[in-house]
């Protein structure tokens, strides 16, 4: 079987809830679906089976960041806004990247990070799904990595930024829900497979 890595991407302060300074109203929606997959790969590792990880990855600007010259202060490193949410924060010796850009790859060790556990495939959750989601999704595939959306455990700022976003990703990527992506492990199956576009049937 592949080796896994479900990259978390920026379920931060700054992001989720009514006091977030970019909030993505979707991710109150998908807390709950993304609790339900941290408990299954958590269970998986306390049972010996390490074909899974989490990843988290949090965005930790500098205080005068590149980023504030086209979108508002946020997520300033050691900051509240930049600490996870407390329904999601990581446990044990789960990883932690920090990002200073869109793309979970941009300037980090996630890449060296990902070839010393001999991951190929990134499973994609987070926010947003059509910005930093998008983003870490093009640089995976630049880097040889097999890519999968779970659609319920990513969100936008609207919906239609979150559709928009998947139909995208879909060229390239597999697009599953978090329980198809279980089902699939449970029976023995690569998730991954039916990845893509070859037909070239997207709209």
């Amino acid at each position: 079987m592949p080796r896994h890595a479900i990259l978390v991407i920026d379920m931060l302060n700054d992001f989720v809830g009514e006091k977030a300074t970019l909030r993505c109203p979707g991710a109150d929606l998908i807390v709950p679906n993304l609790q339900k997959l941290f408990k299954w790969v958590r269970e998986r590792r306390a049972n010996g089976k390490d074909e899974v990880q989490i990843v988290h990855i949090q965005e930790a600007h500098r205080k005068n960041d590149a980023d504030f010259r086209v979108r508002p202060v946020h997520a300033v490193k050691g900051t509240w806004g930049s600490d996870f949410i407390d329904e999601l924060k990581p446990e044990g010796d789960e990883y932690i990247v920090q990002k200073r850009r869109h793309s979970g790859f941009a300037y980090t060790d996630l890449d060296l990070y990902l070839r010393e556990e001999n991951i190929d495939t990134v499973v994609l959750t987070g926010v947003w799904t059509n910005v930093c989601v998008r983003s870490t999704a093009s640089d995976a595939i630049h880097r040889a990595y097999k890519v999968i959306v779970l659609s319920d455990g990513t969100q936008s700022k609207t919906q239609e930024m979150h559709e928009s976003g998947l139909r995208d990703l879909s060229l390239f990527s597999k697009i599953m829900t978090i329980d198809e992506y279980i089902d699939a492990w449970e029976k023995g199956i690569d998730p991954w497979t039916g990845a893509g576009d070859r037909e070239n049937k997207v709209e």
